[in-house]
């Protein structure tokens, strides 16, 4: 059985409400879920509403740019060999797909890509790699998703006579590599006003500058809008601000004209609604990825940058039998990890799971980490041995820096980096015991107890009399969908089950049909509720829930995609 959940209803600045309320005279709940989306007033929210392209920011803003497109103008001019560095995520190769298909079309000269192998030469930028660009007469090497934390290695790069411009959204370390140019909003000195860009769009910038340069056509920039909305989606960055903007109109060209990668992929999935943001995380981001967990992520970019169409299923064939495989092992691995903490009170009853098998896949730990936690609430790590060292990921809950407890095991470690949420990190075999007894010290120490208990956001209170087509028209405006900007999650308290319409499906799910008052009904769905529907037989219970469209038989009707219900008070 997963974890009880806590339930927050989120506090709203009550004078922004009204605020909206005045300017909009929309539901009042609609205006409280604006005012907690930072909307304070008409013209703010004319932006979130109707985001336009030219809300993005002038890219020369960013620091470094100015050096960064004057160095890659040089190196066509001088007939110069330039390789593209990109990371093996989708985050990593949409961005090569994007840079390198860009300067492609610019430039008739040498240009190549490099992917680092996850397992061969691991995250970031590699010896191999700068190797590689050294042996075969690159003088210019452009790192894109990577790199900021690669200070020696670049001066390694630079001692070879090689340039490099880093492009990278990870925050910076107080040291700085000793590239050419940085574009990095994060950077302290950055006056670039939005900060959140994925490492796809500080490619999009670079390549939006060099167009502004070079005199072309705004379309020559948008047409990898879509790329660049992928990569938003799939690397979770915030869908606020310029992110929103880039998702907006990514999403729509995904829609109506992907480019022929995306649309093999969607067509592969059997998709034929309208994809969303939540499409391209679930659908379309697992099979990019993929590539670079089981095998080559040199695959995703090639299914980005190629032409020919035949090609192009045939690398989409490939994509798919990858994410096939990961399926399968992701599967295989989670229950064999569940086994291992079911009946074992000593792990239950701590504050982490440390799991650690030799034979676990590499390219999925972190999935089956992310897993773990829907299971037992905590902050997870899950190892395996690579190469004869023990590697792993780690994953958080909501509230607690993973990133820290981590580092305050380094004595331990000899390697390890990330962020607030995810992790990872390298040993030594010998340490491994000593590690798990560490990191448990760590957070047992320093996790507020309300942390191991799941929370969920609730956006407002409305009646089920609330849920009309109009309503939900309004709140499909709130798309893109994604961090700072969740689906809107409603509670209505003391509803009932309809003449015991509601029922158990397929023994996991419950198919609900409530009511609140005399001829008020709607239907919804609690995928793995099972376990709660006694609550729903006993009488008034409160249900917590987002809104969405049900389409059968040609009928579209609104209903309740529930998340939670307890017994009313």
């Amino acid at each position: 059985m997963k974890p009880e959940k806590r339930w927050t209803l989120k506090p709203a600045e009550q004078d922004s409400v009204n605020q909206i309320f005045k300017a909009l005279n929309i539901h009042p709940a609609l205006c409280r879920i604006l005012a907690l989306r930072g909307v304070k007033d008409f013209d703010t929210s004319k932006a979130f509403f109707r985001p336009e392209l030219s809300h993005l920011h002038d890219p020369y803003l960013m620091k470094g740019m100015d050096k960064a497109v004057q160095r890659i103008t040089e190196a066509i001019e001088w007939n110069e060999r330039v390789l593209i560095y990109g990371d093996y995520d989708v985050d990593g190769t949409t961005s090569v797909a994007v840079v390198y298909s860009f300067l492609r079309k610019q430039y008739k000269g040498q240009l190549e890509y490099y992917i680092p192998h996850r397992y061969r030469e691991g995250y970031g930028v590699s010896k191999e790699g700068i190797e590689y660009a050294h042996a075969n007469g690159f003088s210019l090497l452009i790192t894109l998703d990577c790199g900021i934390k690669s200070a020696e290695l670049i001066a390694y790069a630079q001692s070879l006579g090689i340039d490099v411009i880093v492009c990278d959204h990870h925050t910076p370390d107080e040291t700085l590599p000793p590239a050419l140019a940085i574009l990095n909003p994060k950077q302290v000195d950055c006056p670039y006003p939005y900060k959140e860009l994925s490492g796809c769009g500080i490619g999009f910038k670079l390549i939006s500058a060099l167009a502004l340069r070079w005199n072309l056509p705004q379309e020559e920039v948008l047409q990898y809008l879509d790329l660049v909305a992928t990569s938003i989606a799939a690397d979770i960055v915030p869908i606020d601000g310029e992110n929103r903007v880039l998702a907006f109109y990514g999403v729509k060209k995904v829609n109506e004209n992907p480019s022929l990668g995306i649309k093999v992929l969607k067509e592969m999935a059997g998709v034929t609604r309208t994809l969303s943001v939540a499409d391209l995380v679930f659908v379309i981001g697992p099979r990019v990825n993929a590539a670079g967990r089981m095998d080559d992520a040199r695959k995703a970019v090639e299914l980005f940058i190629e032409p020919d169409p035949e090609k192009i299923q045939a690398l989409a064939d490939a994509l798919q039998s990858d994410n096939i495989d990961r399926k399968e092992v992701d599967k295989n691995i989670t229950e064999e990890a569940l086994a291992l903490i079911q009946g074992n009170d000593a792990m239950t009853a701590r504050k982490s799971t440390v799991l650690y098998q030799e034979h676990w896949h590499k390219g999925v730990v972190g999935i089956v980490a992310s897993r773990l936690i829907d299971y037992y609430y905590r902050p997870t790590i899950v190892l395996t041995l690579s190469n004869d060292k023990v590697t792993g990921s780690a994953r958080s809950v909501s509230g607690f820096n993973i990133y820290e407890a981590i580092h305050a095991c380094r004595d331990l470690l000899e390697n390890y980096g990330g962020h607030f949420y995810a992790a990872g990190m390298t040993m030594h075999p010998d340490n491994v015991h000593e590690f798990v007894e560490k990191f448990e010290e760590v957070v047992s120490q320093s996790i507020p107890p309300e942390l191991l208990i799941p929370e969920i956001e609730i956006d407002a209170e409305i009646l089920l009399t609330d849920i009309k087509p109009a309503f939900y028209n309004i709140i499909k405006q709130f798309e893109p969908f994604g961090p700072t900007n969740l689906r809107p999650v409603f509670i209505t308290k003391r509803v009932y089950d309809y003449q015991g319409y509601s029922r158990v499906v397929k023994e996991q799910h419950i198919k609900f049909v409530v009511h609140q008052h005399k001829g008020v009904i709607i239907d919804g769905i609690g995928f793995g509720m099972a376990d709660k529907f006694e609550v729903v037989q006993k009488g008034a219970f409160d249900i917590v829930y987002t809104l969405d469209e049900n389409e059968f038989n040609g009928n579209t009707k609104l209903q309740m995609k529930v998340v939670d219900v307890r017994p009313s008070i």
